[in-house]
């Protein structure tokens, strides 16, 4: 397929590249500047030179494509509520380009989002919470009415994405450990995050383009839930800092915006995923590679 990629440049999209390329698709990567079009031709992709929030550009490059994987999203969160709403239209207008075709948009959410109904670890076929409780399910809301025109949708929740050199939210941990001078967790800290390799979310992405059911959502989960008393301990002896449990009312001084997610389990499965697309995580886990990473440079 020829397959149109936003966020080409960024920490996925950097894996996802060559994993499209060297399966056969022919990939046109979303690029800003001459830098990240010279990493994209590099890697063997095709460059449309544009922004997500130019529908011109994002129209165009869509209506030309077999299928379009949209990775891209500004993690900025002290403006949460605007990057989601602008991620909302951003997906709107690949799907009216896509639309009354048969070709397949796969939108990028999270596994935080989806409400268990169990009260156990979220799986595949949970609802997401709205926009009203969280901004950032606007990207799910936005999949859910181009799945009801009829549109060929299909979502990734991501959990933790990891190599050596990121680790999604829990970078945030390790910037705080530095400023605080210790690394903390809440109460026993036995509350967990979900979590998977960067190698193995970009396969998913690929068998999902491949072969994803229309309306379906998938879990790139490797890991059910890393305790965050774990992930203390492990940063910790990274940065060479004491670790300590902290009260709940404590959390929001140390943690910041950070405090409600530090004191809640968010385990997520990946069960069904796994069973519908013969996928199975096979790269390192979340403790090895904050335990291997070089603290000298973060």
């Amino acid at each position: 397929m020829r397959v149109f990629l936003t966020g080409a440049t960024g920490f996925i999209g950097s894996y996802l590249v060559p994993e499209l390329v060297n399966a056969g698709h022919r990939v046109v990567g979303l690029s800003r500047s001459d830098a990240g079009a010279e990493a994209l031709i590099r890697a063997g992709a095709e460059v449309c030179r544009g922004d997500v929030n130019d529908p011109v550009c994002l129209r165009t490059a869509a209506a030309a494509a077999d299928g379009v994987i949209h990775a891209a999203f500004n993690h900025d969160f002290a403006n949460l509520k605007q990057h989601s709403e602008d991620d909302r239209k951003v997906i709107e207008r690949l799907g009216e380009a896509l639309g009354g075709s048969d070709r397949p948009l796969v939108v990028s959410s999270g596994t935080g989002l989806a409400r268990s109904q169990t009260g156990g670890p979220a799986v595949e076929t949970d609802g997401h919470v709205t926009s009203a409780e969280f901004p950032r399910a606007a990207s799910e809301e936005a999949a859910d009415a181009l799945i009801a025109q009829g549109g060929r949708v299909m979502v990734i929740r991501l959990p933790q994405v990891h190599d050596t050199r990121h680790q999604g939210r829990i970078t945030q941990h390790v910037q705080l450990g530095r400023e605080r001078g210790r690394v903390a967790y809440v109460g026993d800290g036995i509350n967990r995050v979900p979590a998977v390799h960067v190698s193995d979310v970009v396969r998913l992405y690929r068998l999902v383009l491949e072969k994803g059911q229309v309306g379906a959502r998938y879990h790139a989960v490797g890991e059910e839930g890393v305790a965050l008393r774990d992930i203390a301990e492990v940063i910790g002896a990274g940065l060479r800092m004491p670790v300590e449990s902290i009260t709940p009312e404590e959390a929001p001084e140390y943690f910041g915006w950070m405090a409600q997610l530090a004191t809640i389990d968010l385990a997520a499965s990946s069960a069904l995923t796994r069973q519908q697309l013969d996928w199975n995580p096979t790269g390192p886990d979340l403790l090895t590679d904050l335990a291997t990473m070089d603290y000298s440079k973060r």
